[in-house]
Formats: structure tokens, C-alpha cells, sequence
């Protein structure tokens, strides 16, 4: 039962979100038909395959979480989580930027404020990993540090412009400019099938579509 309501309760909140970013008067089924509960293989903790150069964890570490396939706008994905759930890095790296002050008013347009607190993550990989709306930035995380996978970042929020809602806003991009970039910096590579795999403990990398991308766009968002 308990886990039940948990999922009831995630679910609403992932139905107000998506009603906030619509400014509709009524929500579509298609709004919650996108969104997947998936529970992870075996325990809450992050799983890391060990055959891999590079290792790949899902980005929050919660028994219950759902995520869209979709976003609002732009190629991103926002992951439903209880507030105060573990926000890890996603493979081993160094911090870009962080954000420790929500400085995000109601009312602003579309800019770099709008994720409030957040991480953003280089990967050895050469893909930049960007979570945002966090509770709280772990202590010690600032650009420059090096991290490893799994390694706790910070914690899941609704700082910024998140609708009041308990998510982790999760980008994919290259480092372009490497700090300041927010266009691209939030997403520009679909996360969903990337999560897929991680919660499963597999290791599927963005490496390639990150390239692609690049390679048409260069580093225009």
C-alpha cells in the first residue's frame, strides 16, 4: 500500500508539471502515458557494471522515480523524485558549474536562472551531464573537482522554475562554452532511451548522438 500511494503521489505531481508547462486549461492523456515507472533490478543502490570503460549510473538514486520521454520545448527530460532524493554523477568526471543560490523569480523569461540550484558534469566521455531544480548541492562539489560515478552531487529540489514540483531537470549536451552555454547546456540530445538503460544497470552511451548533433549544429541551441 505504502508503495502505492508513493506512485499515486508521483504521479500527480508529474501531471501538475506537466499542466504548468502547458498553461492549458485541461491535461491530455498523453501527458501521463508518456511517463514510466520503472524500478531498478534488484536494490536502491546504484548500479555499476564493471565491464565498461566507461561506467554509466542512473542520475538519481530512489527506488520511485518516473521520467517523460518528452520535454517541453527542448530535448531534456524531468525526473520525478520525492524531494531530498540522492542526485549522483552520472560517470566519473570533473564539476563545470555549480549553482548553491537559487536566484530564479516568478515571472522571468527563459534564461540561465531558470534552473535554479544545479551540476553541471563533464564526462570523461567528453558529454556534459546538467541537473538542475536540486534541493541542495553536496558539500565539497565545485568546478574542478573530479567525481566518479555514482558519487553523490546533491540532492532533488524544486528550486528555480519547477512549478513547485519535486524533479531532477536532466540535459545531455557537449561542453561547448563549457560554462554559461544554458541553451545548450539544458539539453539538446533526447535522455529517455539513456535512462532506460541505466536504471536496468546496462550502459548505454550518448557519445554518439552527442557528435552528431554537434557536427550539424555547432553548438547552436
Amino acid at each position: 500500500m505504502r508503495l502505492s500511494r508513493t506512485l499515486t503521489s508521483l504521479t500527480l505531481a508529474a501531471v501538475c508539471l506537466g499542466f504548468a508547462a502547458t498553461g492549458a486549461g485541461s491535461i491530455s492523456a498523453s501527458a501521463t502515458e508518456r511517463q514510466q515507472y520503472v524500478h531498478p533490478a534488484s536494490t536502491a543502490t546504484v548500479n555499476v557494471a564493471s565491464t565498461s570503460t566507461t561506467k554509466y549510473v542512473f542520475p538519481v538514486d530512489a527506488k520511485n522515480v518516473s521520467w517523460h520521454k518528452t520535454h517541453s520545448g527542448y530535448k531534456a527530460t524531468d525526473i520525478f523524485a520525492a524531494c531530498g532524493s540522492r542526485v549522483v554523477a552520472t560517470t566519473t568526471g570533473v564539476i563545470l558549474e555549480v549553482s548553491r543560490v537559487d536566484k530564479y523569480k516568478k515571472g522571468m523569461k527563459d534564461g540561465p536562472y531558470n534552473g535554479g540550484k544545479f551540476v553541471s558534469i563533464l564526462g570523461d566521455d567528453g558529454v556534459r551531464y546538467y541537473g538542475s531544480h536540486l534541493k541542495s548541492v553536496t558539500k565539497g562539489i565545485k568546478a574542478g573537482v573530479r567525481v566518479k560515478a555514482g558519487q553523490l552531487v546533491g540532492k532533488v529540489g524544486h528550486t528555480g522554475n519547477a512549478s513547485g514540483v519535486c524533479h531532477l531537470h536532466y540535459g545531455i549536451s557537449p561542453a561547448c562554452a563549457k560554462t554559461g552555454d544554458w541553451k545548450v547546456r539544458r539539453g539538446v540530445v533526447w535522455p529517455y532511451s539513456y535512462l532506460a538503460s541505466w536504471r536496468k544497470g546496462n550502459q548505454k552511451s550518448p557519445v554518439a548522438a552527442v557528435k552528431k548533433w554537434n557536427k550539424t549544429h555547432n553548438c547552436k541551441a
